[in-house]
Order: C-alpha cells, then sequence, then structure tokens
C-alpha cells in the first residue's frame, strides 16, 4: 500500500490554508498557518518523512518561492494551472479550507495539471522582460493622455511631421504655448511623462541585452537562432524564450500550440462538429508577441539587409527553416484570404503555425548543443 501524502495548499500573500489526503482515503484540514518560510518548515517537520510527502498549489501573484523552499526541504511540489482544476457543477461554496481540501484530493486522484516552473535565473529574465513591456504599455498611455490633450485645444502638428517623431517632440516643445499657467504646467507634466518613459524604455532594453550576453550558451542559442525568423528580433526571441523556458519539453509542435492558447476551441457530440474562437488558456504574453510576429508573413518571402544581418553566423539549418517559413506562412496567409476569411483570422493561423517553425528551432539548436556540450 502507498504512503505517500497529498498536500493541498491554498496560498495567499500572508495566509496558506493546509489540506492532506492520506494514504487511507481520509481527507482533512490541518488549518491556516502563516505564509512565512518558518512557519513552512515547521509544517513539514510536523508531517513526517519529507519523502512520503507530495505538495501542489495553484499558480497565482505569489509566485514561485514557496515552490523553491519546498524543494530545497526536499518536498516533491508541483505548481498547477488554477483554470483547469475540476469543479463540481452547482458548488457555490468557496472556503480556504475547502479550496485545499479540493486540491489535495485533486492531486491524490491525478486531476491536476502541473504548470513549468522556471529556475530562479530564468524567473528574473522573464521579470526584466515582463518590466519593459510595461513600460511599453506606460508609455502607450503616457503618449494617448498628451495627444488627446492637444486634440482638446485644437493644437494639431503640421502635416509633414510624423507622430511621436523628434520632429514632433520638437514642434511641441516649441510651437505649443498656452495662455493660462494651468495649461502649461498640464502640457509640461505630459511632457515629462513621456521623456521619462523613453529613459525608462532605453534603460531596460540595455538590461535586457546585457542579460543575454551573460544567458547561459545553450538559452543564448535559441535567442539568436530564433531571430532567423521573419519578425522576430531580439525582443520578440528574448520573450518567447523566457516564457515557454525550455522548448524540448514540449514532445511535437501542436502541443507548444495548445499550450500558447491559438488552437481552436471545439464543441462537439454525435454528429456535429462545431469548432469557435481560439482557446486562449496559457500564456498571453507569447501569444500577443506571435500574433505580431505573424503580421510580417503578409509580404511576400525575401531577405532584406536587417534580416540577413540577423542570420549571417546562425547554423544553416536554421536559416533554412526560417526560409521555409517565410514560403509556407505568406502562402497560408493568401490561402486563407482567399477562402474568405477576415485578415485578423488568417494571422491567428499564421501565427498558429509560426510557432511550428519556432519549435523546430528550437529543437535543432537543443540537440546540437547538448551534443557539442
Amino acid at each position: 500500500m502507498s504512503k505517500l501524502r497529498f498536500l493541498g495548499l491554498d496560498v495567499h500573500a500572508e495566509t496558506i490554508a493546509v489540506a492532506i489526503a492520506e494514504p487511507d482515503g481520509d481527507v482533512r484540514s490541518v488549518g491556516i498557518i502563516p505564509n512565512r518560510p518558518e512557519a513552512v518548515r515547521k509544517l513539514v517537520g510536523k508531517l513526517g518523512p519529507v519523502g512520503q510527502l507530495r505538495a501542489c498549489y495553484e499558480a497565482g501573484p505569489t509566485g514561485y518561492a514557496l515552490y523553491w523552499q519546498l524543494t530545497a526541504l526536499q518536498v516533491a511540489c508541483e505548481v498547477v494551472a488554477p483554470t483547469l482544476v475540476p469543479v463540481k457543477p452547482g458548488d457555490r461554496v468557496k472556503t480556504d479550507r475547502r479550496d485545499a481540501l479540493k486540491l489535495a484530493r485533486s492531486y491524490r486522484a491525478g486531476d491536476l495539471t502541473p504548470v513549468w516552473v522556471p529556475d530562479p535565473a530564468h524567473e528574473a529574465l522573464r521579470d526584466l522582460v515582463r518590466a519593459r513591456e510595461a513600460a511599453k504599455k506606460d508609455q502607450l498611455r503616457a503618449r494617448h493622455r498628451l495627444a488627446k490633450f492637444l486634440l482638446r485645444q485644437g493644437r494639431r502638428p503640421p502635416s509633414t511631421v510624423k507622430a511621436w517623431t523628434r520632429a514632433h517632440l520638437a514642434w511641441i516643445r516649441s510651437a505649443v504655448h498656452f495662455a493660462h499657467a494651468a495649461q502649461e504646467a498640464t502640457l509640461s507634466d505630459y511632457l515629462q511623462e513621456v521623456d521619462h518613459v523613453a529613459t525608462r524604455l532605453e534603460r531596460l532594453e540595455r538590461a535586457i541585452d546585457a542579460a543575454i550576453q551573460t544567458a547561459p550558451v545553450r538559452l543564448r542559442a535559441v535567442i539568436e537562432g530564433l531571430q532567423a525568423l521573419r519578425g522576430i528580433a531580439a525582443l520578440t526571441a528574448v520573450t518567447i524564450v523566457t516564457e515557454v523556458g525550455d522548448l524540448s519539453r514540449f514532445a511535437t509542435a501542436r502541443q507548444l500550440m495548445g499550450y500558447t492558447g491559438v488552437v481552436a476551441s471545439e464543441h462537439s457530440t454525435g454528429d456535429r462538429i462545431r469548432r469557435g474562437p481560439i482557446t486562449k488558456p496559457g500564456n498571453a504574453h507569447l501569444r500577443r508577441v506571435i500574433i505580431e510576429a505573424a503580421w510580417s508573413y503578409r509580404h511576400r518571402p525575401t531577405l532584406g539587409a536587417t534580416l540577413r544581418r540577423r542570420q549571417a553566423a546562425l547554423d544553416p539549418d536554421v536559416t533554412a527553416i526560417a526560409w521555409k517559413a517565410q514560403h509556407r506562412l505568406h502562402d497560408r496567409y493568401r490561402s486563407l484570404l482567399a477562402t474568405g476569411k477576415r485578415p485578423q483570422q488568417a494571422i491567428t493561423a499564421v501565427g498558429r503555425e509560426l510557432l511550428g517553425f519556432v519549435w523546430a528551432i528550437g529543437q535543432t539548436l537543443q540537440q546540437k548543443t547538448a551534443v557539442a556540450a
């Protein structure tokens, strides 16, 4: 008889609700402990030999600190996808205690789906990339506020000046003035915020470049290799790698597509097959950059100066995959438009297939670096 004991942990910022599924079938609540390292260490010591414990908790805002602590204590732990935790129809009572009991029971039954957990170094790089993404959103908001303020006052730049170029900002600083001091103060504040976010973005992008140079060889090889693909430059490549992690953990390209949430949903029964929009589970950051990159394949296959420079020092097998991707994805886009699909639908399908080429490049490079090592 198995002697494994399964822990369900409902983790919050300040507390952890604990439940345990015993080998004899009993599932009971252990109580609520503070979310502090010393309290977790005391709990593990009380519950018995660490070799018999299996713990799980849902991925969430508390991150992976508890996972790292439990694994350091030699307790097997998994972080599970919260959207894939089974829910009983009609169950309208939700408490921390009940959630912990449900996790322990489902974990023992094998009904939970674990997520990939990065190591601390990988998590640090991902935090940096996401900080840059947040700064980009802040830049959009800052520019939007300034643009709408000028629009309300009837101030429009000359038709020859493109928005948010140096000439545009120079025009705002030199030609836009107001009679009221309050409006001058508003303009100055909006301009200062635009400048501040631009400086912040430059600082974060320099930090990302430095982090790539100091990354492990295997990780750096995949980041450089993905840049052989059209539409995927350094920032997109590092975003893909930090969000996906080790591409070799996906046995097939279809698994990567499902992980990203760009596969069609389906509701079929009997002889009826009904497919709907993409499922959108998984990683929204990864899905966004892939769809943005897919728009590049509207254009006919070509090797521009920038892309040729990115491919110059890469493995010939990688550049061959990238060239095949250009032909395949451009033809796919045109054929979908010819069948009456809207451009957005066609690009989503192209993005799904682009993930297949990302997977192929990752597999090729990781196999070669493993052999070289």
